[in-house]
């Protein structure tokens, strides 16, 4: 299992690297867009819909890189007072039952969405926009696929919590079992 979980930290890993160029690149963009705009008095409709499609993904993809490092919002101010076990097992039962059912459900729910897109070759409705819109669209089904991924890498991550927390356990009653000998 500790090896299991390695893999989906190092794909973690990979994916923040990913995103800290794509918001790298929205930046860029962003800072491209506000000179323009103020210095020249010229401004894109490209760039500004590059600025949005850049922050969808690094947001529809954020997701899944936050869910392993455990920096998605919560409301703390109960489950920190948790032990480790209870923590993980929230965790587990979270994922399950409530994660991976609603990211299933905007997985399946988004092919129709981006299949329409794509089959009336569809593009933004600004003159000097962008064309080929299925393209950003098509990040939402892939993104929640990448979404279901790590959350079974999250799942496997609280049971190795709670395999390691149940060890402790043993291990600190058998040692107070031989210390009070």
């Amino acid at each position: 299992m500790d090896r299991i979980e390695r893999f989906y930290r190092q794909l973690n890993r990979f994916w923040g690297k990913v995103l800290s160029i794509v918001f790298l690149l929205m930046t860029v963009n962003v800072f491209f867009d506000v000179v323009m705009r103020y210095s020249f008095r010229n401004s894109s409709v490209a760039m500004q819909e590059m600025e949005w499609h850049l922050f969808s993904i690094v947001i529809l993809f954020g997701v899944s890189v936050s869910l392993l490092d455990e920096a998605h919002v919560r409301v703390d101010f109960l489950y920190d007072r948790f032990p480790v076990r209870r923590k993980a097992l929230i965790n587990i039962i979270g994922t399950i039952f409530f994660l991976l059912p609603l990211a299933l459900l905007v997985l399946f729910g988004s092919f129709d969405f981006v299949n329409d897109s794509y089959q009336i070759g569809e593009i933004s409705e600004d003159p000097g926009g962008l064309p080929y819109r299925y393209l950003i669209k098509g990040m939402i089904p892939l993104s929640f696929l990448l979404l279901i991924f790590t959350a079974f890498g999250y799942v496997v991550q609280n049971l190795n919590l709670l395999r390691k927390s149940e060890d402790e356990k043993v291990t600190g009653q058998k040692v107070r079992a031989e210390v009070s000998k």
